[in-house]
């Protein structure tokens, strides 16, 4: 099977890192690159291939598109992936697939009804290093496991960066604070409720530059997580328990040609565990390549139930966090 894909529009992700993982999932074929600019769309087709389209609707038109991608700000999300679906289109969409909860189940409804596949870009979840992470803790590798902190942030963008730009989706918690939490759902499970949270907001838009969240499960693990646009770069997780204390560092946006680490600290010393790189971006796109291969056809309920929770709950805790910060 051959997925052919399209594009809807040029944001930088996709130029550094998405469409380059593209190239290298066999069954996944570049048709199209829409933008509203002709000129935009044409420099990405010449570096990766398909047909240039002015204009986002021109492309969902195509019949040989079978699905698209969506690169574009958050606040167009909503939008642009339900227009997708009713064109019939299947939809991988950059993280997070909305801004709110609700929208979020508006789109997860649609998919349904039209049996087609909608997936979010949360990349760093196709790294197999988290795999091993939960299988060691499982294994007793820090003894009974107590709490998780999680960190994402990054220096402070460009004034006219769209993540300062609220009516586009932006704000912190949206853009990096969504690793941590599910960073959180991934090594806890998914019975976390939010304990407190806190967004910082600056003038004059008032878009959250920096928060904070602390989430706990039924039995007590705690997870302590902060995010921002104003930090010295870092993203990471560490996971403390009874005997010890495991640490992963660049969490999230692993070099895919490097080899990754992590490290186990105990009172006996110091573990490094030593994994083979991983192409995060490439996983992701062979992974909805595969789902898509699987169904052979119009998707059934079975194919979409455990995508829907996590999209779902992914959304509910994301707007639990925003909820607590006004409280």
């Amino acid at each position: 099977m051959t997925v052919r894909i399209g594009v809807l529009g040029t944001a930088s992700i996709a130029w550094r890192r998405t469409l380059p993982a593209f190239a290298e999932v066999p069954g996944l074929e570049l048709a199209a690159v829409a933008s509203r600019e002709r000129a935009s769309a044409e420099r990405f087709t010449e570096r990766f291939g398909g047909t240039p389209v002015e204009g986002y609707r021109q492309l969902l038109e195509r019949p040989d598109v079978d699905a698209v991608y969506v690169p574009l700000p958050t606040g167009l999300h909503h939008e642009w992936v339900a227009r997708a679906l009713r064109a019939g289109k299947h939809v991988l969409a950059e993280k997070p697939l909305t801004g709110s909860a609700g929208h979020t189940r508006e789109l997860v409804a649609l998919a349904r009804e039209r049996g087609l596949l909608l997936r979010e870009n949360l990349m760093f979840t196709h790294h197999h290093r988290h795999e091993r992470v939960r299988r060691l803790v499982a294994d007793g590798a820090i003894g009974e496991l107590r709490s998780l902190t999680a960190v994402f942030g990054i220096p402070p963008l460009p004034a006219t960066d769209v993540r300062y730009r609220p009516e586009l989706g932006g704000g912190a918690l949206l853009d990096v604070g969504v690793y941590p939490v599910r960073a959180a759902r991934l090594l806890l499970g998914d019975d976390l409720r939010v304990l407190g949270a806190h967004l910082r907001t600056a003038a004059p838009d008032g878009v959250d530059v920096a928060g904070a969240a602390l989430l706990g499960t039924p039995d007590g693990v705690t997870a302590q997580l902060a995010f921002g646009f104003e930090h010295h770069y870092r993203n990471a997780y560490e996971l403390w328990g009874s005997t010890g204390r495991m640490v992963v560092d660049r969490a999230f946006t692993p070099p895919a040609d490097q080899e990754v680490d992590i490290r186990i600290e105990r009172p006996d010393g110091v573990e490094t565990v030593r994994l083979a790189a991983d192409h995060q971006f490439r996983n992701t796109a062979a992974a909805f390549v595969h789902d898509l291969a699987a169904a052979g056809g119009p998707l059934r309920p079975a194919a979409w139930d455990a995508s829907d929770r996590d999209l779902l709950r992914q959304a509910d805790l994301v707007d639990a966090v925003r909820v607590a910060a006004q409280d």
